[in-house]
């Protein structure tokens, strides 16, 4: 059984009820024990002791200004190479350090493209254990902007609009661990269950376990 520790704080983008239903599709259908770690507002600065427990770690939250021990335990998990996930707004998911972005994720956010059409979904890299066996993926949210992405990510996803291109999950390691990112996950997405299940493929894959 896997321990998974999500850290929930993007308001905008509802990520408690998201984030209830990853963790009940997780437990129902994969041997993945969810935790969630709730941050109450954007100041908040919770405890993050149960991520010492935690084979994975995803997150999702967005723009927290936390300064204290969460933040600190927070970079201590990243430094020390831990299996990671980052979902949507993760790329910017602490004021106080914008350059996890960069330095883990491997990303490059640039904001965003307006809202307009369902984003269609490219698979890369068809027969990576992430998107193995998931078809029909696609996406209700804006794209977001990703330029120039470190040079040693692995581009799993391309997202399509009318107008544009960009990569919408990638793989990469930092310190030694798997990480896997990707810009899905708006709220429409965690009711769609091909998105579940590449989060749930990302965190087995993350962990070694695929």
């Amino acid at each position: 059984m896997l321990n998974l520790c999500m850290l929930s704080g993007s308001f905008e983008y509802d990520s408690e009820d998201s984030l209830n239903i990853l963790k009940s599709y997780l437990e129902e259908y994969y041997q993945i024990n969810a935790d969630m770690i709730v941050y109450a507002s954007e100041d908040d600065d919770p405890t993050l002791a149960a991520i010492d427990d935690a084979d994975v770690l995803l997150v999702f939250t967005r723009r927290l200004n936390t300064k204290g021990e969460s933040l600190t335990k927070f970079q201590a998990y990243c430094e020390q190479g831990k299996p990671l996930v980052g979902v949507r707004t993760a790329s910017h998911a602490y004021q106080n350090w914008l350059e996890f972005d960069k330095v883990v994720l491997g990303g490059d956010y640039q904001g965003h493209y307006g809202q307009g059409s369902t984003v269609r979904v490219e698979y890369l890299d068809p027969e990576h254990p992430i998107v193995d066996g998931i078809s029909g993926l696609e996406s209700f949210g804006s794209l977001y902007k990703n330029p120039s992405l470190s040079s040693d990510t692995s581009v799993l996803l391309l997202g399509h609009t009318d107008e544009h291109s960009e990569p919408v999950a990638w793989t990469r390691l930092h310190n030694g661990g798997r990480v896997c990112y990707t810009s899905l996950g708006h709220q429409k997405d965690f009711t769609f269950e091909p998105f579940l299940r590449f989060l749930a493929q990302s965190v087995l894959w993350v962990t070694e376990q695929i």
